[in-house]
């Protein structure tokens, strides 16, 4: 496992709500005086809520929480449970007659695995929301990962339970963290250590099966039009940046998609990364957007690490 967590970065809290029955939940980072935050979406199947808001030229400069969800679009519900915490914390985008907290989002598609008819809503949102707390260091089957997965080319049968990884990077007083929910059509590798860890799994041969020589094959039995894939992450960082330069973060972090995750951006995923800064510290914003990356590419890592068997899918810890 990788060390660190997502609330290194000061001001930032975290919390999980998951159906541990039917297998989704969702995650909530809080930041309630605001921080600077971007996004960049790069999965051709993304399900998101208040992006546009984070392009460099529109109006609000910060926002004040964050919601990673399982659940497909349905799962976009659970950002008003947020909003309802953090109005009733006083947090929010002054409109002169009230409060209006910001909360973007994005969703993962779960609903392949556990029960389809149970989705996280309101009430889980502010569950989570209720639960966030400035050291949490949850990582597994938690929160949005609760019902996630990998390796799903040729469905359940050969997919491998993944869930939410943490992790973070020090250098001098720059913070550089990150969360990962990790629910990726591809196969999953340890950048560092440079190996597979996770992914397309013969559990008859005890063997892994590539994606990328799956997809080659042209097998007519395989999973082309699955929707059952995205990648959602969130950056934090104590640098000060701008909306364009966290726009720009979120860009280089999924380089960290790249190096762990084979294939990704797909058609069948809808990779999106937000990052957040609490405008702390000054800092060259190559070297965040580098450190992003490796600790992107580190939180997939423990987000299988941590994974446990769920959902009749194994896990790494059952097969290593």
């Amino acid at each position: 496992m990788y060390e660190g967590f997502l609330t290194d970065v000061k001001g930032i809290r975290l919390g999980h709500a998951e159906d541990e029955v039917a297998l989704t939940g969702t995650s909530a980072i809080l930041c309630r005086e605001g921080f600077t935050a971007g996004v960049d979406v790069r999965g051709a199947g993304p399900g998101t809520r208040e992006t546009d808001l984070l392009r460099a030229e529109n109006l609000v400069q910060k926002v004040h929480g964050v919601f990673l969800t399982g659940g497909s679009a349905y799962g976009l519900d659970a950002g008003g449970g947020l909003m309802k915490f953090l109005e009733e914390e006083g947090a929010g985008f002054d409109v002169g007659v009230g409060l209006v907290p910001i909360v973007p989002g994005a969703v993962l598609f779960d609903l392949a695995v556990g029960d389809a008819k149970v989705r996280p809503d309101f009430k889980m949102g502010y569950e989570a929301a209720k639960k966030a707390r400035e050291d949490d260091k949850t990582q597994g089957n938690y929160g949005a990962g609760c019902g996630a997965s990998v390796g799903k080319i040729l469905g359940n049968d050969f997919a491998m339970k993944s869930g939410i990884g943490q992790s973070s990077i020090k250098l001098g007083d720059l913070v550089v963290s990150s969360i990962v929910a990790l629910n990726a059509l591809g196969d999953i590798f340890d950048y560092e250590e440079g190996k597979r860890i996770a992914g397309v799994y013969d559990r008859k041969n005890k063997i892994f099966l590539d994606t990328c020589a799956l997809y080659e094959k042209q097998l007519k039995d395989y999973n082309q039009f699955s929707p059952a894939n995205t990648t959602i992450s969130l950056v934090a960082t104590n640098a000060r940046l701008t909306k364009a330069n966290c726009n720009k973060i979120s860009q280089m972090a999924h380089d960290g998609y790249a190096r762990s995750i084979n294939p990704v951006h797909t058609m069948n995923d809808g990779d999106t990364i937000f990052t957040l800064a609490s405008c702390q510290v000054e800092a060259d914003i190559n070297l965040v957007g580098i450190l992003a990356a490796k600790t992107i590419s580190r939180s997939i890592a423990n987000a299988i690490y941590s994974a446990e068997d769920s959902g009749g899918l194994v896990s790494y810890k059952s097969i290593k």
